[in-house]
């Protein structure tokens, strides 16, 4: 073990510089299992592992083979739903035993056990599909990239809203120019994956249930604390999750990062508050600077917002019905307009409430609002809503993209389906780790600069590197021999 976890140092660190690409891989036709069906193993069966391991199992040509977790009490649970797949509580002890007996394997773990286990999977030569964000450490994405595109893998992050109506609609109307040139996004979510307490003091008694060492995993060692670290808030803690912007970050980030086909960013910055070498704040506004593309402004800048409250109001962000037109005279004579300042403060308008997470591209023909998630995206314009139904069948046409289904039980899995048919030759993947890799990345930035609160750090993508030195050692993290 203690050789294998030196290689993949070493690999993770020789392939930090790799430069970021757009190729999606090939699929596997004819390297795939008996029957052309797909034998897959799913590390991780707890939580949203479940949900991963329920949607890639409906998929009529799945075969579920191997399963493993660190909780035992996860691993029962699954089981019973696959009395015929073998178990485990060590990921590597599985792809060992298992390589000949699997064909994908599924990575459903805390974010700092991504890369290592989707690593090792991929070093076997195994497709995999991995839970966002990709990576717990910037190095780490360019690796896995890396890997993917040298073992000509296919893969898939976990992203299931890439897959639905509603963004993929988003996306071909920002292409088609229904706003113009987009010069800002602003991004948001209340939800609260930081945790501004002090650092538990003391020790548990593990539970008799959970494999603490192997949970661990490549972090480093500590005490175990009850309600600390599992089965929940791992998210909030910075040697285990991303917070929330590595969670719905990801999510609500990924369309327009999509469509206005980004790269990482060349400059980041984060208002939270001091570093507690612990939690992430709870409330953070990252700021990013990109270059431009052809869909954008010769610069574009995105704001993300997150923790309760957010977002902080901004003009941008005024729903019709907040702002009257009318000129009115001032103290001096001058012409100005009237805008409602409760609406700033309440984010309601007589037209409606702002979406309690979403996306608001700002372009020069207009607004275009996204909620999150499965409603239409939204025209604004001078301050009233546009009808663009017209746009939208034009689009839906063109793609032969059908008509929205709102229901996810039934659109959750087809993303899951679509890895799932890549491996088998029927289809291509549309988060393979070449478009993953970029996405995470620059969320990963954001986490970093909330390390360096109101500094503005500069990113080389070239090189992989801060121009602030002191930013390079968050990057990647020493994998502990466990």
């Amino acid at each position: 073990m203690c050789a294998y976890n030196k290689e993949r140092r070493d690999f993770v660190k020789k392939s930090s510089l790799g430069l970021l690409g757009m190729a999606i891989a090939p699929s596997l036709l004819g390297q795939i299992g008996p029957k052309n069906r797909l034998r897959t193993a799913h590390i991780g069966v707890g939580g949203m592992g479940n949900e991963d391991l329920k949607a890639i199992a409906s998929h009529s040509l799945v075969d579920v083979t191997a399963l493993c977790d660190v909780d035992s009490n996860n691993l029962a649970a699954a089981k019973k739903m696959h009395p015929n797949a073998k178990v485990f509580s060590d990921y590597r002890v599985m792809l060992k035993e298992m390589s000949d007996e699997i064909d994908a394997v599924i990575v459903s773990t805390p974010d700092h056990t991504h890369a290592p286990a989707s690593m090792m999977a991929m070093e076997m030569g195994k497709p995999v599909y991995c839970q966002k964000p990709l990576t717990h450490h910037v190095s780490e994405a360019r690796a896995m990239k890396k890997m993917a595109e040298d073992k000509n893998l296919i893969t898939q992050m976990g992203i299931q809203v890439h897959s639905f109506y509603d963004y993929k609609l988003a996306t071909l109307l920002i292409q088609s120019g229904i706003i113009g040139k987009v010069h800002t996004v602003r991004a948001w979510s209340p939800k609260n994956w930081g945790y501004d307490g002090s650092q538990p003091e003391g020790s548990d008694a593990v539970p008799d249930t959970l494999d603490w060492n192997l949970w661990l995993g490549t972090a480093k060692e500590r005490p175990y604390k009850k309600d600390i670290y599992h089965p929940g808030n791992w998210r909030k803690l910075m040697d285990f999750g991303c917070g929330t912007l590595g969670d719905m970050g990801v999510h609500i980030f990924d369309t327009p990062y999509n469509a206005l086909k980004l790269d990482v960013p060349r400059t980041i910055r984060t208002e939270c508050r001091e570093p507690n070498g612990f939690g992430f704040p709870e409330n953070n506004k990252v700021t990013y600077e990109f270059p431009g593309t052809e869909h954008t402004a010769e610069t574009l800048t995105w704001v993300w917002y997150d923790g309760p409250g957010a977002p902080k109001m901004h003009e941008d962000l005024i729903l019709p019905g907040a702002v009257d037109n009318s000129m009115v005279k001032d103290n001096q004579g001058n012409e100005k307009s009237v805008k409602d300042k409760m609406s700033l403060e309440t984010k309601e308008t007589k037209e409606g409430k702002l979406p309690e997470q979403g996306a608001m591209f700002i372009g020069e023909k207009g607004r275009l609002l996204l909620p999150h998630f499965m409603e239409l995206p939204k025209k604004i314009v001078d301050g009233k809503y546009v009808d663009i139904s017209a746009e939208i069948a034009e689009v839906e046409k063109a793609n032969n993209m059908g008509k929205p289904i709102r229901n996810y039980s039934t659109e959750g899995a087809k993303h899951y389906h679509q890895f799932v048919d890549a491996c088998l030759g029927k289809a291509d993947c549309s988060a393979p780790f070449s478009y993953a890799s970029r996405l995470t990345e620059t969320i990963l930035l954001g986490v970093i600069a909330g390390r360096f609160p109101n500094k503005t750090l500069h990113w080389d993508n070239n090189t992989a590197q801060f121009k602030e030195e002191e930013a390079n050692e968050y990057l990647e993290s020493p994998y502990r021999d466990f």
